[in-house]
This record gives structure tokens, sequence and C-alpha cells, in this order.
């Protein structure tokens, strides 16, 4: 069984962050979006300076260690009093199955918790075979969005969960 911590994470993390999403996105959504969709959204969201601007503007993001090795993070941040928004969550194709999204996911709801949070929510692709698994963490489906990126959408639900 791997050892998992967690770090917050600053802007000399972000080439860490990535990495991680190169190996990432493509293989989870290749059956969802178009590749032009995913590298368009891709350069949106995970180029150096728009992470940055992530941080600064106060997405708080963790590094997963897994025997000393950055196999994942997330970010989140809060978007009024209390509520919280899980704005990513990845780890590598490698370790899921390993208990790593798992662990990551504990770790930011007890950051979430630490600071402040009593419910976390999030967005996740329609189609995305990842929401089984946040159900299975106690989230539930409490609405649908279409969301406009550039020339494409985004069709999410978002689900949420009470942090006790």
């Amino acid at each position: 069984m791997p050892s998992f911590a967690t770090l917050q994470a600053s802007v000399r993390d972000i080439p860490t962050i990535i990495e991680i999403q190169e190996e990432t996105w493509e293989p989870t959504y290749r059956d969802i979006l178009s590749k032009e969709q995913i590298d368009f959204m891709f350069e949106k969201i995970y180029s150096p300076e728009s992470l940055t601007q992530q941080m600064q503007s106060g997405q708080q993001f963790m590094i997963l260690l897994s025997d000393q090795t950055s196999v994942g993070f997330s970010s989140v941040s809060e978007e009024q009093p209390g509520k919280f928004k899980l704005h990513k969550i990845y780890v590598l194709p490698a370790t899921q199955g390993t208990g790593a999204g798992k662990y990551l996911l504990h770790e930011t709801e007890n950051y979430v918790k630490s600071v402040g949070g009593t419910v976390l929510s999030l967005n996740v692709n329609r189609y995305n075979k990842a929401r089984a698994f946040y159900e299975k963490m106690g989230f539930r489906v409490v609405d649908e969005q279409d969301i406009p990126i550039g020339p494409y959408w985004m069709n999410d639900y978002i689900l949420e969960k009470a942090l006790n």
C-alpha cells in the first residue's frame, strides 16, 4: 500500500501541476470531448500564467505525494461564506484505484473544514465516470449547468456535500 501525504502548493509547484495534467487530461476526457476542446481548455486553464492567476485569486492548491513522488493535486476556493468549490482534483492514471483519489479528496475536505467550510461543491462533466466516485464519497447532484468556454460547452452536473 502506498504511503500518501499532501502539501499546500505554491507558484513554484506549477510545473508539477502541469506535468500531472499532461498525463491525466487526455485519458480522462478523450471519450467525452474533442481533442480540439481538450487542447483549448488545457491551454486556458493550465498555462503557467493561468495557474499563477488562480493561485493569486484565492484558489488553494494541494499536491498529493505517494512515497514522496507527486501523483495528483486538487484546488479549492471559498465561493461564499462557508461554501467552497472543488475546482480540480486529479491523480495520475497509474495511481487510480490505489486509494490516492480518496485520500486526496479527504485531505481537501479536511483543509476546507479547517478554514471554516461547511459545504463543498464541484462540477463534473455529465459523461465523466468520476461522478460515481464523487457520489460514493458522499456528494449528491443538486443541479445541471451548461458553461460556455470559448467556442465550446462544458455540460456539467453540480454536486454538493455537507462537511460535518
